[in-house]
């Protein structure tokens, strides 16, 4: 009879990994199953065309290596003083996803992370009476009283249209541009995957076409990262520059295909519906991935959301049907969906961290971290600035993770990363939350033109910041009763006594 753990994590990814290595440390009994014979399987595969996105700066002047966290987005956490930075492995700004795989290898031995390889699992019930999930996995089970899921998205989610079958997927194309030599191709997704497969084309390709429903988004003006990333928008250029190479915005109503190639019917959103009939010798679909939850039976099935890709999930990362069950990863950004980081490495790996303490906190009777101060103003102001002139949890998870200031008659209770919309949900009755972030509407301006940007400043009357800044708000009962932004700086440091810790002091003292 398999025994009864504590926790079984799917997935030996660096979500599960690092779930495993917070899981041993704190002394809970626990699994982690992996379908692959090593960790990260996933990217043994993906990206295709072997570059990874995520930036890895080796060298940022900084000596702290919390500091250096904020440039480093292929590291996973660690117990402070035990971590294994990626930066070690190596020194490209968009590393070899070989690399990343031999260090995801290093971690799981580093850190003795009990991991089970080449176990698949196949199905997930629950036990009616004591409520433990079983896990099957070849003629095994495994049991446990929580399971978390760190499995990713690992279905590719494939849109609806006649003819979809005929169309090759970003998961199995060739990644070989002379394949595609003199063809016209036409490229369906505008997110990464989908540039990504454009830009490997189009020295070869005849024409490329890349097209979907919705507008391109830059990343460098939405800060969300999962949108276009200057390094995968070369046809960007082509396209304005007359190359033949083109964005096409509507959707596709029909694929057929014959000898002369496939013809696509594509309804231009920008000229009234317009439908047009475009030949073309390939069409790649390349819009994305979903989560896998036909391993479930009915019983213990999450709840899934946004287009069916998602599991649902409360602010402790649970699922909002299946007690007990837990998500980690890039399954995660459900919760900051395309506004935080919490579908990529550099931010989930500090929502995995706050995982593991709201499990120690919820099953074993362990409170969340805090260290205590004068409810002061000048206390409060001085702790809240050390603190956010150094952290990456909050720099990378802005706006979804915050530090809280609990107060309690001339006591303060400080803690440290806290899922934002968890401390709103629980109300406690006077807290400040901090964040860092950016300012209203900044997705809705060029950064890079000075000139109407100055006329937003000056017509902004709140001294609201643009770019990424520490922002106090005040709580009480659940009730937003007063904001402070600290003003924003060019290097991210808040120190000057006049400009921030003055203001800030003030703001606290009016509160109090």
């Amino acid at each position: 009879m398999a025994e009864v753990l504590d926790y079984l994590v799917v997935g030996a990814g660096p979500a599960g990994l690092q779930l495993g290595q917070h899981l041993g440390h704190a002394g809970h009994r626990y699994l982690v199953l992996e379908a692959g014979s090593a960790p990260g399987h996933f990217f043994e595969t993906f990206p295709r065309h072997r570059t990874l996105i995520s930036i890895n700066k080796k060298h940022t002047g900084y000596a702290d290596p919390e500091l250096r966290m904020r440039m480093d987005w292929n590291s996973i956490l660690a117990d402070p003083g035990d971590e294994l930075v990626f930066t070690d492995y190596s020194e490209l700004l968009f590393p070899d996803a070989p690399d990343f795989l031999r260090y995801l290898a290093d971690y799981a031995a580093k850190h003795k992370v009990d991991v089970r390889y080449d176990t698949r699992v196949t199905r997930i019930r629950r036990d009616p009476e004591s409520a433990v999930f079983i896990l099957t996995a070849g003629d095994e089970e495994f049991k446990a009283h929580r399971l978390i899921m760190a499995s990713g998205v690992t279905k590719p989610y494939i849109p609806q249209f006649p003819g979809v079958e005929l169309i090759d997927q970003y998961v199995d194309v060739s990644v070989d541009p002379d394949d595609f030599t003199d063809q016209r191709v036409l490229v369906l997704g505008k997110g990464n995957s989908a540039f990504e497969t454009a830009d490997n084309l189009i020295e070869k390709a005849a024409v490329v076409h890349v097209g979907g429903p919705r507008p391109v988004k830059l990343a460098w003006r939405t800060h969300f990262v999962g949108h276009l990333r200057a390094y995968n928008a070369g046809i960007l250029d082509m396209y304005q520059l007359k190359l033949q190479h083109a964005i096409l915005d509507g959707e596709v109503r029909e694929v057929r295909k014959d000898a002369d190639g496939y013809h696509v019917k594509f309804a231009f959103a920008r000229a009234d519906e317009v439908i047009k009939e475009i030949r073309y010798d390939r069409v790649i679909g390349c819009t994305g991935f979903r989560f896998d939850a036909s391993l479930f039976d009915e019983d213990c099935r999450p709840e899934l959301v946004i287009d069916d890709r998602f599991p649902a999930q409360t602010p402790d990362w649970e699922s909002v049907n299946v007690p007990g069950l837990y998500f980690a990863g890039t399954i995660t950004q459900v919760r900051d969906f395309k506004k935080a980081t919490s579908a990529f490495i550099h931010g989930f790996r500090y929502g995995v961290r706050a995982l593991a303490k709201v499990l120690n906190e919820r099953h074993h009777e362990t409170p969340w971290p805090s260290t205590e101060l004068p409810a002061k103003p000048d206390a409060m102001a001085e702790a809240v600035l050390t603190r956010i002139n150094r952290t990456s949890a909050l720099y990378q998870q802005f706006g979804f993770l915050g530090d809280v200031l609990e107060i309690d008659g001339d006591t303060a209770r400080y803690l440290e990363e806290v899922p934002v919309d968890r401390v709103l949900r629980d109300a406690p009755e006077d807290v400040y939350v901090i964040t860092l972030d950016y300012g209203p509407d900044h997705d809705k301006i060029d950064p890079f033109d000075f000139v109407a940007r100055a006329a937003q400043d000056k017509a902004n009357d709140h001294g609201e910041g643009h770019y990424l800044h520490p922002i106090v708000r005040h709580h009480r009962r659940g009730e937003l009763v007063a904001t402070h932004h600290v003003t924003e700086n060019l290097e991210n440091e808040w120190d000057d006594q006049e400009v921030h810790v003055e203001p800030l002091t003030a703001f606290f003292a009016r509160e109090l």
